[in-house]
């Protein structure tokens, strides 16, 4: 399905270089070449190496911070316009934030009343409403907070399939062709610089997901990014489990495509300390403090990997992003186990299945969670798109999209207000 980009020859020019070819850079060539514009996208490794093959799979809007939910509402159309082409897996399941205590309800209820004005599908169920969704379970959920229409995507797929589909529409896609940086011309970028030599450009985005802050900081623009990384595991086929994906507070599964079940937790994800977890202290004290429950600080051979790394390094010699084409940490088994143990608990059923695979993934976050999706103004003609803290999968289409106009300079129909880099400045 994918190509290798080091076998073909590099263009000389293209209107729009897409640095990175997660969910979020190939949506993002995909509108673009839709739209007519010369556009490619390069990949150090492969397309969806990374997270963007690694998430839960959860399309969904439910629980987003209110400045996200437009694109999640936009998102499930492109996906359902996605999936009328090429199966990448996408289905309205209903997503489901199970309560069991009043104060469960309160909080679903303050999200309801702060997104009332965007239309969004969601309810809150009682409890017997709520059986009808799920299996008999031994703990005594008082109800939900559900939307029908919220769904799931494959992620092992999806952004494969949507690369295909901007390869059809005129996109070039090069994969194991690292971007080491940008050449300026006139007070703008006029270059990306590859491993495989320079291609003249018009603008250039960065998607480089956990890499975009080494990426900038070598320009000299700071970018407030740490990377937490995120374990998942997969079941053998299950036919007892509920259709509908599940945020149980200490677990969450959902129906794979495969029949089995993705199941996880919040409480499965590592901060690993790092060099730039001390550079970058005051900006995500507060985030940490406030997570603490969810993401647990880890101490580890990780800081001195990333110590290792250099900061600062010249175009025309090998980069750090060639000499690790692909971050592929371990799993978090002590997680995986908790987070196994309460979804059987939860649902006895699961215990019919067995774990069939582990795996981990870095995810990029900011330290309020949301990301960035903006231009770069120190350096006329670069954009960024980068730092969406878990979240982007869902709303990878509709990022896509909203990068597209603000490339071309058109007005998004999203307000982007709460996405500028200049917001951390």
């Amino acid at each position: 399905m994918s190509n290798t980009g080091a076998a073909r020859p590099l263009p000389k020019t293209l209107d729009v270089a897409v640095i990175g070819g997660g969910i979020i850079g190939v949506s993002t060539a995909y509108a673009l070449a839709r739209a007519g514009v010369r556009v490619g996208v390069f990949e150090k490794g492969h397309i969806g190496g990374e997270q963007s093959s690694r998430n839960w799979g959860w399309v969904r809007t439910l629980g987003r911070d209110p400045a996200e939910v437009p694109l999640a509402i936009r998102a499930k159309q492109l996906w359902a316009d996605i999936q009328a082409q090429v199966d990448v897996g996408f289905r309205n399941t209903g997503v489901l934030y199970l309560q069991e205590a009043d104060a469960d309800r309160q909080q679903h209820q303050g999200w309801l009343q702060s997104v009332r004005d965007y239309g969004v599908d969601a309810t809150l169920l009682e409890r017997a409403a709520l059986s009808s969704l799920i299996p008999a379970s031994a703990r005594q959920w008082s109800g939900a907070m559900y939307s029908a229409s919220d769904g799931v995507a494959e992620p092992a797929i999806a952004t494969q399939c949507i690369a295909d589909l901007a390869r059809q529409a005129g996109a070039l896609v090069h994969e194991n062709c690292a971007v080491r940086g940008v050449e300026q011309s006139g007070g703008k970028v006029s270059a990306v610089v590859t491993e495989h030599g320079a291609v003249a450009v018009q603008s250039a985005l960065l998607a480089g997901g956990a890499w975009s802050r080494l990426f900038c900081g070598n320009l000299g623009v700071e970018f407030p990014q740490l990377k937490v990384r995120g374990s998942v595991l997969r079941t053998t086929a299950l036919d007892a489990g509920p259709l509908a994906a599940i945020n149980g507070k200490n677990f969450t599964c959902r129906k794979r495509g495969d029949g089995g079940y993705t199941v996880s937790q919040f409480g499965a994800s590592m901060a690993d300390l790092v060099p730039d977890s001390f550079r970058l202290f005051g900006s995500f004290v507060r985030s940490w403090l406030r997570n603490r429950d969810f993401v647990r600080l880890r101490v580890g051979k990780r800081f001195f990997e990333e110590l290792a790394v250099p900061r600062r390094f010249a175009l025309d010699q090998v980069s750090p992003f060639e000499r690790t084409r692909v971050l592929d940490p371990g799993p978090s088994q002590a997680g995986l186990r908790q987070a196994w143990q309460n979804v059987v608990h939860a649902f006895p059923e699961f215990a019919q299945a067995r774990v069939a695979q582990s795996w981990a993934g870095y995810i990029d976050v900011t330290p309020d969670a949301l990301p960035v999706m903006s231009a770069v103004d120190a350096v006329p003609g670069l954009y960024l798109a980068s730092g969406f803290s878990g979240h982007g999968f869902g709303i990878g289409p509709a990022a896509g999209e909203v990068m597209k106009d603000l490339l071309l300079g058109n007005r998004p129909a999203v307000d982007m207000g709460a996405f500028r880099l200049g917001r951390f400045l």
